[in-house]
C-alpha cells in the first residue's frame, strides 16, 4: 500500500538501491522525488514492483528541501547502524 510521503528504495533499473519519497500514486505507478537529482519538477515515474517500502511517515510539506532532509536523517540513521545507502 504506498502513498505519499512514504520513504521507498529502488530495487530495480539504473537507480537501484536509491531512496526517494512517493509523490503521487497512479495506479501501478508511482511519482517519486529525492529533491537533488529528481526535484518536484522533474519527478521519476516508477512501477512499484521496482519499489521497497522503507518509512511509513506522513509528511505534509513536500517541498524538495524537506525531501532532501527526510531522506539524509534517515542515511545518517542508518550510517549509525552500520548501514549503507547506494546513492
Amino acid at each position: 500500500d504506498y502513498r505519499p510521503g512514504m520513504l521507498v528504495r529502488s530495487k530495480a533499473g539504473h537507480d537501484k538501491g536509491c531512496i526517494y519519497v512517493i509523490i503521487s500514486v497512479k495506479n501501478e505507478y508511482v511519482y517519486l522525488a529525492d529533491g537533488a537529482l529528481r526535484p518536484l519538477s522533474r519527478m521519476k515515474k516508477k512501477n512499484v514492483r521496482h519499489l521497497q517500502p522503507i518509512l511509513k511517515m506522513r509528511t505534509d510539506d513536500l517541498c524538495d528541501d524537506e525531501i532532501r532532509r527526510v531522506i539524509r536523517e534517515y542515511e545518517q540513521q542508518n550510517e549509525k547502524q552500520g548501514r549503507r545507502t547506494a546513492c
